[in-house]
């Protein structure tokens, strides 16, 4: 691996010691030949594990017709791409964008818009609500309403127009909607936070709300969204539907940036050509990727897979509280632990795993994140889970 202190790159992220070469479902190998199991699954990009062929063969596929021709054209794998995405999420239409930040920007921009020309919201005065520990990327705007300060601080002045109200508090975000709000925008699943699950009747108090003030709900499934927590979607475990899904990561397969802002037309229609765009968005190769995504989830697999071994991953964990771990919050194959500060830091007990051959990522000190590709074994994930208990030991 080469000397981070002669590295090339410019800081952003504080990665563990490990480089590496090469990948196929759970488990990757390092430059040296050593391998590990994968219990980030890069953040939830890789649901499906590295490499998985059904994506392989469709983005080997597309690479020998065409890959870009920019939204200047239509291309041939895109409408069928946006048609099974909606229909995956019982809506009309799809935007197409590239990262998940573009996903929250463009979710942002249609929410106004949508309360100048249809709720009738005085020009320029739009305001969302959002929740306090929320994540949403790093573009100026979205950090702009973070409470985070690695990813505000020193990145001023702030974008206007956003209110912050404590996360699973129905109250609080009623008190912070008025005749300005156009949306609140929400992760299902509070994910960088640390896998943070809000009480079950607070997902359908916000519906409650918003359709009280006529106010859009927004909900951020980048990470949570398709398979992770046992469901399509966040939202579908509380039975909520929100007005607009903002979905990525697992969206391209772990092989291209995709994502996408999902709605029915009486909300996405706001757009006017020309308006919002993007030169890579829903270009060949991505929409071929996304497609192949998509028809593997509507068969509903990953997500039962994702439910069975999230109850392994569950019934493996809570037995540890008082044992070297303090908290246990699960949704699906999905886990946020908090490591007794007496054992150390979250980061150097992921440096343990490590050693051992596990890969998992620490956040915000002293929280360990559990996210393995759906396509995990049950044997590796016990395998794993050995590894952490033994290293909280």
């Amino acid at each position: 691996m080469s000397d981070q202190r002669t590295s090339a790159l410019a800081h952003n992220y504080h990665p563990l010691p490990v480089e590496i070469a090469t990948g196929e479902g759970a488990w990757v190998v390092d430059s040296d030949g050593r391998r590990y199991l994968d219990l980030l699954a890069a953040y939830s990009a890789v649901n499906f594990g590295h490499g998985h062929p059904r994506l392989i063969a469709a983005a080997k596929a597309q690479l020998d017709r065409v890959t870009l021709v920019s939204r200047a054209f239509e291309n041939d794998r895109l409408e069928p791409f946006a048609r099974e995405l909606a229909a995956l999420a019982g809506k009309d239409m799809v935007l197409p964008m590239n990262t998940g930040a573009e996903a929250v920007e463009s979710g942002i921009k249609v929410a106004r818009a949508w309360g100048y020309r249809v709720k009738g919201v005085p020009d320029g005065a739009a305001t969302i609500v959002v929740a306090s520990g929320n994540f949403h990327g790093r573009t100026t705007t979205i950090v702009s309403f973070s409470d985070d300060p690695s990813a505000r601080d020193d990145f001023g002045p702030y974008t206007p127009g956003f209110r912050v109200v404590p996360y699973g508090s129905a109250e609080a975000l009623e008190a912070a909607i008025d005749d300005t709000t156009v949306a609140v925008l929400l992760e299902p699943v509070q994910g960088e936070a640390g896998v943070v699950v809000p009480p079950d009747d607070y997902l359908p108090a916000v519906r409650r709300l918003c359709d009280e003030h006529r106010v859009l709900m927004i909900a951020d499934e980048i990470q949570s969204g398709l398979g992770r927590v046992g469901a399509t979607f966040a939202s579908d475990l509380v039975d909520v539907v929100p007005d607009l899904y903002l979905l990525g990561k697992a969206l391209g397969g772990g092989i291209v940036p995709v994502s996408a802002v999902v709605g029915d037309e009486d909300v996405l229609g706001v757009l006017r050509p020309g308006e919002h765009g993007s030169t890579f968005g829903g270009n060949p190769l991505a929409a071929a990727v996304g497609l192949e995504v998509v028809r593997m989830l509507a068969t509903g697999e990953p997500q039962q897979r994702a439910r069975e071994l999230g109850a392994i991953l569950r019934d493996r964990l809570e037995p540890l509280i008082g044992h070297g771990v303090t908290a246990v919050r699960t949704r699906g194959l999905w886990a946020g632990v908090d490591i007794d500060p007496a054992l150390g830091t979250a980061r150097e007990v992921c440096e343990r795993m490590m050693a051992a051959g596990v890969l998992a990522k620490d956040t915000h000190g002293q929280t360990v994140r559990f996210a393995p590709p759906i396509v995990i074994s049950e044997a590796d994930l016990h395998r794993a889970l050995d590894v952490f208990e033994g290293a909280l030991r």
